[in-house]
């Protein structure tokens, strides 16, 4: 079973309810009636019905129909959710006048409806920036308990032929999200993504922390760094296995990691990469599904409250099937089912 499959039918045995705030995007609309034709969550759309059903009638999708729509006009249907961030954001000085006219962005109010036990998950980003996305999420939703960052994975899935990582899966972070993380970020990617990796990859987190030494072969203020935030990811975790420094090489390969880290009950076997810094993982990332032919599942937003994940406005409809069905497993994930 490839990995799309399991996590397809593991959101099929447990169903979200996910939000699709850009509900008259062509390409969001057919991604949506596959996700529904398939009962692999259900769907949330922010929008007015009539124009919703009536572009989905346009391109031919049968089960549009079947998905709850909410009309982020509606006054009466917005007023909760106007009070509930005016509640969130009074410290900031936000009057509930501000805050209606809040609660008419369908990213805010995708967000207020996971934050008010609605909905689960959000996708979103085919029309959107990145940072109007995030900005919602981290606005409403804010950060799991002991986080303060999020972070971007990727799930490398390696050509048959790669002897390196577990069942030809390799995960990455971060990626995506931040360009010169702290030790103290530098440790909650790392706790983030091993979380990742069980509950998206399936695998139980082998971490390796990387870095241009291995256990001490060169002193650097950059090598500290990743030493120290290996010292932190254990104490936030100390049932996570993880090591570092270590050099990549010595991170997946069996016989160097042996000859380099001996003893250490990661090097040679990890299946979790943590990268010093943004560039270097996401050279890394693109390096290796260029030139190994791997593909690459993601960037998956790690460190919210609960899921949402941001699309390339370039995404195709199966990018976007893959996205919701990654989100509905990381809110399966959150809640230990």
């Amino acid at each position: 079973m490839t990995l799309f499959e399991r996590l397809t039918k593991k959101a099929q045995e447990h169903p979200q309810r996910l939000v699709l705030p850009e509900s008259l995007e062509p390409r969001t609309l057919q991604a949506a009636d596959r996700i529904l034709a398939d009962k692999i969550a259900e769907i949330i759309f922010i929008g007015k019905k009539d124009e919703i059903l009536a572009k989905a009638e346009e391109l031919g999708l049968a089960h549009i129909a079947e998905a709850s729509i909410y009309d982020q006009n509606d006054t009466d249907f917005t007023e909760k959710y106007a009070e509930l961030f005016c509640e969130l954001r009074k410290k900031k000085g936000v009057t509930i006048e501000e805050a209606r006219e809040t609660v008419k962005n369908p990213l805010y109010l995708g967000c207020l409806l996971i934050k008010g036990g609605f909905a689960d998950c959000m996708v979103a980003g085919a029309l959107s920036p990145t940072s109007h996305v995030l900005r919602a999420a981290f606005q409403v939703l804010k950060m799991k308990p002991g986080i303060t960052v999020v972070s971007g994975a990727f799930i490398m899935l390696l050509p048959e032929d790669v002897p390196f990582g577990e069942d030809h899966m390799l995960v990455f972070a971060d990626c995506a999200v931040v360009p010169d993380p702290t030790t103290e970020e530098l440790a909650q990617i790392a706790i983030a993504t091993a979380k990742t990796t069980r509950d998206i990859a399936g695998l139980d987190p082998v971490v390796a922390m990387l870095s241009f030494s291995t256990k001490g072969s060169a002193s650097h203020e950059r090598v500290d760094k990743v030493r120290l935030a290996t010292e932190l990811a254990h104490q936030l975790d100390p049932t996570l296995k993880i090591d570092g420094e270590l050099q990549s090489d010595a991170a997946i390969v069996p016989s160097v990691g042996a000859q380099k880290a001996p003893g250490s009950p990661v090097a040679g076997h990890a299946n979790t990469l943590i990268f010093p810094s943004l560039e270097v993982g996401n050279i890394a990332y693109k390096l290796v599904q260029r030139l190994a032919g791997a593909g690459a599942v993601g960037p998956i937003l790690q460190g919210l409250a609960a899921p949402v994940n941001d699309l390339s406005r370039g995404a195709t409809v199966d990018d976007i099937v893959n996205t919701i069905i990654v989100t509905c497993n990381q809110a399966i994930g959150d809640k230990n089912l």
